[in-house]
């Protein structure tokens, strides 16, 4: 079973509102004390909160259900009724929560920020709001308000600095495992990796950057082959792009075309952020090939080289991520 959930789908209910309280007051030496009674209190909240120690929604995929308390009625001596308590559904950074149409509702990008899914129904007010001139002793409450209620999609879009962009077996996963301390599935079929993985990435000084290891792209994806969007809304969300050609592709700069051309179908404004060519595998490479590899592609877009068996090319290669990033 995969450690890492990307969508989860989640029945909420807020709190019912408590209802008004009719109390008239009754003491020995105040016979007719009228209308005495307090209003009800509000109804639970559903609630989204941002948690950076969370990576996934795995914690959230068997909850079928999350359901916020009723507000208390109202007392005597014009005393409100205690509010029901809120719901907390804890998420990673980056979760989108759509209603069941589809439409973002909610989005966290912050450690500790909250938005409210489902507002809890309203208290109803007690008979001392109803008294008058020509009503002095009014024996009715107003009944609280129903909770909200319906279905909440969460959709975790990662959030790193750079996305490895590439066909399957591009060598995605070597260089994660070679630059960090993830140790993505690694073999030689299509779709090893079937979901996401992250590492930090040391760069110099003690520094690091975030680097998201994302399913492979095949032609089609757009559309919905493959992975299809499962994978391509993980991009979205990183800072810069890094392609991975790889050394024994037969084509190196179509290849580049074909990915960019799945991203543009997908979301066009991806295709304006900041991107490294990169040829991996470059074990498999003399001098000569590499010459021969490099004049596939425009000057304005050389490919860098790299090995992540060999680690040949790693430090240049995160030298220019890192001069991307805070260039």
């Amino acid at each position: 079973m995969s450690n890492f959930v990307d969508y989860v789908k989640i029945h909420c209910t807020s709190g019912h509102g408590g209802a008004g309280s009719a109390h008239l007051r009754r003491e020995k030496y105040i016979p007719k004390g009228g209308p005495d009674g307090g209003d009800g209190g509000r109804g639970g909240h559903v609630i989204m909160k941002g948690n950076a120690h969370e990576w996934t929604l795995l914690p959230l995929r068997y909850t079928r259900h999350v359901k916020a308390e009723r507000g208390q009625n109202g007392q005597k001596n014009q005393l409100t009724g205690a509010f029901g308590a809120d719901v907390y559904i804890n998420v990673p950074l980056g979760t989108i929560a759509r209603n069941e149409d589809g439409e973002i509702i909610a989005e966290i990008l912050e450690d500790g920020q909250e938005i409210i899914l489902m507002e809890g129904g309203k208290g109803g007010k007690g008979n001392e709001h109803f008294k008058s001139s020509t009503n002095q002793t009014p024996r009715y409450a107003q009944p609280g308000m129903e909770g909200q209620e319906g279905y909440v999609i969460f959709e975790l879009k990662l959030l790193a600095d750079v996305g490895l962009v590439g066909f399957p077996n591009a060598g995605k996963s070597t260089l994660l495992s070679s630059v960090s301390a993830a140790r993505p599935k690694i073999a030689d079929y299509a779709f090893t990796t079937l979901t996401p993985n992250l590492g930090i990435v040391e760069w110099r000084n003690y520094k690091s950057f975030v680097m998201a290891d994302i399913p492979g792209i095949i032609e089609g994806a757009a559309e919905g082959k493959g992975l299809g969007h499962r994978f391509l809304r993980h991009i979205e969300r990183n800072s810069i792009l890094l392609f991975l050609i790889p050394a024994d592709s037969e084509d190196h700069f179509q290849e580049f075309k074909i990915l960019e051309n799945e991203l543009k179908e997908y979301n066009p404004e991806l295709v304006d952020k900041d991107f490294i060519l990169s040829v991996s595998k470059a074990d498999l490479l003399d001098d000569e090939l590499k010459a021969e590899i490099a004049a596939e592609f425009p000057e304005n877009r050389q490919p860098l080289f790299f090995s992540g068996v060999t680690g040949e090319g790693l430090q240049e290669l995160k030298d220019a991520i890192w001069k991307k990033l805070h260039g």
